[in-house]
């Protein structure tokens, strides 16, 4: 063999189908050839890094990835196929495939999606087919699919889906084939299919069709000219209920036999008084077939603060949401820790094919006499001018009737206009003494004490008097008491007694020398 010659038979090989090279930058474990990276079956529990930016074709099924890491498919802006089927994904958060502008065909089917966010599957302008058989998606909310403009294909057989909203499919233009078979509806409206301009292929078998009233334009719908998008296999649109429809295929029934019952409510009592912190229960009664979605709402739109009433499920937990929350049969008010923003008026409302029905209920909010004291609201203090009426004297049924604080203030005033009263007398007597001292001749203010005996005086016994010249001159008069208003007393000093009324032990007889 020529020299060099193993080496080109080694380089042949490779390039063989069944020896693809590897690529510089794969994967751990994944195998990479041409634009297909190949990771299936490894028990990743996250996408791989490392692989390689100009990969189209990227397989990761049967594994357990469980969630798509936010920016973990970012640097994958060439991808066109991606298959994630049958791993362990239980949600997908907006955005998760924003950079796959490019991607045709997405699997997603054999994972745990119980859901679909509205952004989900934003930046997938070109996707052409979208495979979510197999999850347990239970329903389809409005605008579901709204940034897939020129989907074609859309599988979602095999799930638990038991609503599907009127605009769910909104936005799909572009969509030949729709598969719902073997889901939970019970019902579909001709709402939610009026956004398929483009549909070809309808498949709604398997799934517990409930024929009244409300599915009267499906069985009309294709027998004008749907049928031409149901396979005979399709066609067989079979009935779950009423019992006397059961097995029945919807396009061997009359319209007049696809009826509908009106809801009728029933709300006992219809108006309740409640203690204010209490909590309150009221059931809501309703009948009809189908059998009716119940709401209760408060009849005044509530304000931003106020609190919401729940509905619960009558013998269930309660459930969480406000006023609109709806419930299939009955339905329960449930209130908590109720306050003055709960009083008003309430509504229960029952909704089915068939009609509408509603029943008022009025609540009450009870106060006890404490509470609505707590509650009264303060008087505005008074602006009005002051009042000059005299004070009440202390002995005076009036002053007994004032409270401990304002006696004790009163009290207190009254002591104090007694000591300023001893002060000022002492004030004179020491100027008195002084005079007598240093004796001047009158003159203009010059101040005269005249007394007539020795012994102690108070201020209450000094009269001012002026003498010709005009000068000021206090007088002792012995007959007063020594005290105007207060206990009086005898010669030896012993008090005669409290003043009339007084509350308080009488001051002590301060006496001054004058």
């Amino acid at each position: 063999m020529a020299p060099g010659a193993p080496t080109l038979l080694l380089l042949w090989l490779l390039w063989l189908p069944g020896f693809p090279p590897r690529a510089a930058g794969c994967p751990a474990a994944c195998r990479c050839y041409s634009a297909t990276v190949e990771c299936g079956a490894l028990r990743l529990r996250v996408v791989p890094p490392g692989i390689p930016p100009g990969t189209q074709t990227l397989f990761l099924q049967d594994n357990s990835i469980a969630r798509l890491e936010p920016g973990a498919l970012a640097p994958l802006a060439a991808l066109r196929r991606l298959y994630l089927h049958n791993n362990s994904l239980r949600a997908l958060e907006p955005g998760a495939f924003r950079a796959q502008s490019r991607l045709l065909e997405l699997a997603l089917t054999g994972n745990r999606l119980r859901g679909l966010r509205v952004g989900a599957f934003a930046g997938l302008a070109q996707l052409r087919a979208l495979y979510l058989a197999g999850n347990q998606l239970v329903q389809l909310l409005d605008f579901t699919f709204l940034h897939l403009p020129r989907l074609q294909e859309l599988h979602l057989q095999e799930n638990s889906i038991e609503l599907l909203e009127d605009q769910a499919l909104a936005g799909l233009s572009s969509l030949a084939l729709l598969d719902l078979s073997r889901n939970h509806l019970g019902t579909i409206s001709r709402e939610a299919l009026q956004p398929l301009a483009s549909l070809q292929v309808l498949r709604l078998t398997e799934n517990p069709w409930r024929c009244d009233c409300a599915l009267h334009w499906l069985g009309a719908w294709i027998k004008e000219g749907g049928q031409r998008l149901l396979s005979s296999r399709d066609k067989n649109i079979m009935c779950a209920e009423p019992p006397r429809l059961a097995l029945q295929s919807l396009l061997d029934i009359s319209g007049s036999s696809l009826i509908c019952i009106p809801p009728s409510v029933h709300v006992e009592p219809l108006e309740v008084t409640a203690n204010l912190g209490e909590d309150l229960r009221v059931a809501c009664q309703a009948s009809g077939y189908p059998q009716p979605l119940v709401t209760w709402r408060k009849v005044a739109q509530p304000r931003e603060g106020q609190p919401r009433a729940q509905v619960q499920p009558e013998g269930g937990a309660p459930r969480p949401g406000g006023p609109g929350t709806s419930d299939t049969g009955s339905g329960m008010l449930f209130l908590t820790n109720i306050t003055l923003a709960h009083a008003g008026k309430y509504e229960c409302e029952a909704s089915n094919a068939g009609g509408a029905a509603r029943v008022p209920f009025q609540l009450l909010v009870n106060l006890s006499q404490q509470q609505q004291q707590q509650l009264a609201p303060v008087p505005p203090p008074a602006t009005g001018p002051v009042s000059h009426e005299p004070l009440q004297e202390a002995g005076s049924m009036a002053f007994r009737a004032l409270g401990l604080a304002t006696q004790t203030a009163i009290a207190a005033a009254i002591a104090l206009l007694t000591l300023t009263a001893l002060l000022l007398a002492t004030m004179i007597c020491r100027r008195r003494r002084k005079r007598k001292k240093a004796p001047g001749p009158p003159g203009e203010g010059a101040l005269f004490v005249n007394d007539y005996s020795d012994g102690p005086c108070t201020f209450a016994q000094l009269e001012e008097l002026r003498d010709e010249r005009g000068h000021e001159m206090f007088v002792i008069d012995r007959s007063k008491p020594l005290f105007a208003e207060g206990p009086t007393e005898a010669a030896d000093g012993a008090a005669t007694g409290p003043a009339q009324g007084l509350p308080l032990q009488p001051p002590a007889a301060y006496e001054i020398h004058c």
